[in-house]
């Protein structure tokens, strides 16, 4: 690949960072920080000796829905936005393949999302310290708690933009939204399908738990809020899973987008 065809997506995903800036969607931040100062305030005076359990698990929990909704609900309007505004067209007629916009408009959000997640670790960080005025050699799981979510975001980013290939905003929400949903109760899935021993029904379960991405695996929450160490095999097996889920989602999209009529 030249290294033309290599700026070509780093060009889009710059811009739809600056759209995403210009679209205020950091200004959650604001709002989170607020959220966590305070909730460090209220703790330390009505709690004894779980200020950090109850601080971690809401910052991270905090970290993980802001997500969310930003993978979701931006990630959904990618494609579909560009059709609208019919700026699409225009970039199209300019030597951009298809999989290169989607490439970029993915790693743009992408981006956003780390930004953004960067942004409000800092302010789990200034909750900590308020609380107990240092930091422990612990506090390293939280990190990777944090490193898990941002792997889940890259996968709901992924689909979402998947949807938003053939799709409207609503039902690409819908689909996210199911796909999300079943992906984190995917364990209790397959555990009621042995119960039941219906062969049709164990069936279905299992093949929900194989091809549906497995978000439960993402949850470092607990680990972190109790100071547990995350096995190293659990960070290299999530990230090689994340990855090779996201790529073959992207090429999924990729051939969608491609033989879709745009007029």
């Amino acid at each position: 690949m030249s290294t033309a065809r290599i700026v070509i997506p780093g060009a889009v995903a710059v811009n739809a960072f600056r759209e995403a800036i210009r679209d205020r969607v950091l200004y959650n931040l604001i709002f989170f920080a607020l959220m966590m100062f305070g909730a460090a305030i209220l703790v330390g005076q009505i709690s004894i000796g779980i200020e950090r359990l109850v601080i971690v698990n809401l910052g991270l929990s905090a970290i993980s829905i802001v997500g969310l909704i930003m993978a979701i609900f931006i990630g959904v309007g990618l494609v579909y936005k560009e059709i609208e505004k019919r700026t699409l067209y225009s970039l199209l007629a300019k030597p951009v393949r298809r999989w290169e916009f989607l490439v970029g408009k993915y790693s743009g959000l992408l981006l956003t999302l780390a930004v953004n997640t960067a942004l409000m670790t800092l302010g789990l960080a200034a909750a900590l310290f308020y609380v107990s005025r240092h930091f422990e050699r612990s506090d390293v799981s939280i990190l990777v708690a944090i490193y898990f979510i941002l792997l889940e975001l890259a996968l709901v980013t992924a689909l979402a933009l998947f949807f938003s290939c053939f799709s409207s905003p609503m039902l690409s929400t819908l689909f996210t939204l199911g796909i999300y949903v079943t992906g984190v109760f995917a364990r209790d899935i397959r555990e009621f399908g042995q119960v039941t021993k219906n062969p049709a029904l164990l069936g279905l379960t299992r093949v929900l738990y194989y091809l549906l991405p497995n978000f439960h695996n993402f949850n470092g929450t607990a680990a972190a809020a109790y100071s547990d160490k995350i096995p190293a095999a659990l960070i290299a097996q999530n990230t090689l899973y994340a990855l090779l889920y996201v790529t073959v989602i992207l090429l999924g999209a990729s051939a969608v987008f491609s033989r879709r009529n745009l007029k």
